[in-house]
């Protein structure tokens, strides 16, 4: 939760808030070391409780970062109590068991009911668990977080980012204009935004700018060779109405499902589900031979029993198909099984009866083989053939754990071609079926790939330095492919950077603590991708009594703490994606942001927001209406008082005494332009 920082001065001595600002580590690894930096960058306290003390540290300077370093086991309940586990605002148990960190987790809950956890763990049910059972409590599995951004970075393309969101999937793209793209002829940046579109950066051709959150100029018409990067909502689901009350099942309800139902079941409906079952069931011709099966004997078993009923008229017709259904079981020797020539029964009726026992036969022995495959595929998951290894233009994963498994996931979402390689010679051939597979060493692999026309390598096994000997091993056989490479060290990605062109070299650790450090303060992080050096947290808000952003437009919010709003919902209506800047944020509202590091820190803090230094001139309304209607416009984009903006469209020519943001101003003069205002920017 985002507390203003003038409240914390004004709380009674022993309140919780007043100690909010002490964090606390537990296990000092590689995730945990970058977890404190990550929290360092908030201005916060950070402790840590780490078994054995170190003279090496993987971040230079480490022990600086610390305001106390303890060394002990972290599940003592002695050594907690001593440290005074209360005074902790959050605890960070990362350590490399995953016992050690559950157990810790119970331990710290019963000592300090109030502190937040945030758990290292990938048991996705006993982490639902644990929330359940211990309350504030979240857990994420480091090795799984970078997935996102190595699958992304392995594209080389235009997504940057992709997530699903209540329904809806988002995708962050980056786009380099061409001379025939439409984009170049709009008059200015600012028209690119729309209802399923935000602009996040632009960069002029040939900057060396970096990437960062609004840094675009609203009235700059983008030009070819310039490069713009954006969030767009792509596709809506059904999935969003489920939120509306069905009303309560009613006879009369039943049946009018059931007068629907008849009134579709004519004729033509019932001919289109048949031709739409035999297109479906071209991959598996048993199903075609079922089917035919099945209408032969079906009609053979009504002639059968009319023929039976009339030949035998004391008989019922139940009697008759029973005598029917023997002899498609194979019971024709039931019926017929006397040596001595049949003469009270005609030869016609009898031929009739051994057509009907084979017919059953044949279906009998078509049921058993259908079963047979069914529970063969269900039973063994019986491989299918791999596709071949693609010519050209394909993506290689080396490393197939559990991050190397969640990439290939992630970029078949892309329809992507992928080749998979791993030296586990125990690795399950079952996994991912539908790609080519090479087991195989690495060096004998990287000959059957085609790797001199491979567009991008992911190099993601779990030695770093095997990592680095793969990507020198790629580059010397194609200078010219993008190679992603996964460390476990911030110094070695950054030297790898700058060494090798074409290559991304990407800390696990140090994405991963970046979500860890941002769930620390309470908030959501729902996804996370990189944009250029920065890593872009999905961040969920619950909107609270005292949160820093109550009472603020959502312009206020994107333009003061440099975030990128994605989502708004009030109470239980339902969501707006790509909300309007508009929007007055109140206690109970849900919004999520695309935000760096530095943007949940100025949120948390409340006290880092950006200056409004950009001020609008109005020269004049056409007519009183439009004087009126600009009035509302100012207040609705500014948030100033109704009272000032009809005192100033009453003073014309004036200038808003309030100050905006660029962005806010430049929209203002927009929307006054269409209402017959004319005004513009000082």
């Amino acid at each position: 939760m985002s507390t203003l920082e003038n409240q914390h001065q004004n709380r009674p001595e022993n309140s919780f808030q007043i100690k909010s600002d002490q964090f606390l580590v537990c296990g000092l690894g590689g995730l945990g070391q970058h977890c404190v930096a990550a929290l360092k960058a908030y201005g916060v306290k950070v402790s840590a409780i780490e078994l054995v003390h170190s003279e090496q540290w993987e971040i230079s300077n480490f022990p600086t970062l610390l305001e106390k370093l303890i060394v002990g086991d972290c599940r003592d309940p002695v050594l907690l109590n001593q440290i005074n586990i209360q005074q902790f605002r959050c605890v960070l148990i990362v350590t490399s068991n995953e016992r050690i960190n559950a157990e810790t987790a119970l331990i710290i809950r019963k000592l300090s009911p109030h502190s937040r956890l945030v758990v290292r763990s990938s048991k996705e049910n006993l982490n639902q668990l644990l929330g359940q059972l211990l309350g504030n409590l979240v857990a994420y599995e480091p090795t799984q977080l970078p997935a996102f951004a190595f699958a992304l970075a392995a594209l080389g393309s235009e997504v940057l980012g992709f997530f699903n969101l209540d329904g809806y999937r988002i995708q962050i793209i980056q786009r380099q204009l061409n001379p025939s793209d439409p984009w170049c002829c709009r008059s200015n940046l600012q028209d690119l935004n729309s209802r399923s579109r935000r602009l996040i950066c632009h960069l002029p051709k040939d900057s060396s700018q970096p990437l960062n959150v609004h840094a675009w100029e609203p009235n700059i018409q983008p030009a070819a060779g310039d490069t713009i990067i954006y969030v767009e909502v792509l596709e809506q689901s059904f999935s969003r109405f489920s939120q509306t009350v069905s009303p309560t099942p009613t006879t009369s309800s039943f049946k009018h499902l059931i007068r629907e139902f008849l009134q579709k079941l004519n004729r033509q409906f019932i001919q289109q589900k048949i031709i739409q079952f035999w297109q479906q069931s071209e991959q598996q011709p048993l199903r075609r031979v079922a089917l035919f099966c099945g209408l032969l004997v079906f009609v053979l078993s009504i002639i059968g029993t009319l023929l039976f009923r009339h030949y035998y008229p004391e008989t019922t017709y139940l009697s008759a198909f029973y005598g029917v259904a023997i002899l498609l079981l194979g019971g024709y020797a039931d019926i017929f099984g006397e040596f001595e020539p049949i003469t009270d029964i005609p030869w016609w009726l009898q031929l009739f009866a051994l057509g009907l026992t084979l017919a059953g036969t044949a279906l009998v022995g078509v049921l058993y083989a259908l079963l047979t495959q069914a529970l063969l595929s269900a039973r063994f998951q019986l491989t299918r053939k791999r596709p071949p290894i693609p010519q050209n233009n394909h993506l290689i994963v080396i490393g197939l754990g559990r991050v190397g498994q969640r990439i290939v996931a992630l970029l078949q979402e892309f329809k992507q071609a992928i080749v998979g390689v791993t030296a586990n010679s125990q690795f399950d051939s079952t996994l991912l079926p539908s790609i080519p597979l090479i087991i195989s060493n690495y060096a004998e692999a990287l000959s059957k790939v085609n790797l001199a026309t491979a567009r991008s390598v992911v190099v993601v096994t779990d030695d770093e330095i095997l990592n680095l000997e793969i990507a020198l091993m790629v580059r010397n056989v194609n200078p010219h492919c993008h190679v992603v490479i996964r460390t476990m060290e911030q110094s070695l990605s950054e030297s790898l950077t700058h060494v090798l062109p074409h290559t991304q070299a990407l800390c696990a650790y140090e994405v991963a603590a970046e979500a860890f450090a941002g769930a620390a303060f309470g908030e959501k992080i729902l996804n996370l991708f990189r944009m250029g050096n920065e890593t872009i947290l999905v961040t969920e808000y619950q909107i609270e009594t005292g949160d820093t952003l109550n009472g603020l437009l959502l312009s206020e919010v994107a333009y003061g703490y440099g975030v990128v709003t994605i989502l708004h919902q009030s109470g239980n209506n339902l969501p707006r994606f790509i909300p309007s800047d508009d929007i007055l944020l109140s206690v109970g509202d849900r919004m999520i942001v695309l935000a760096t590091t530095e943007g949940l820190r100025a949120i948390e803090q409340g006290i880092n927001i950006a200056p409004k230094t950009t001020k609008v001139h109005i020269e004049d309304a056409l007519t009183p209406d439009a004087a009126f209607e600009g009035a509302n416009v100012i207040v609705r984009i500014s948030g100033c008082q109704l009272s000032l903006a009809r005192n100033l469209m009453n003073h014309l020519p004036a200038t808003l005494p309030i100050p905006l943001y660029k962005h806010q101003a430049h929209r203002l003069v927009q929307e006054l332009r269409k209402s017959q205002v004319f005004a513009y920017i000082l």
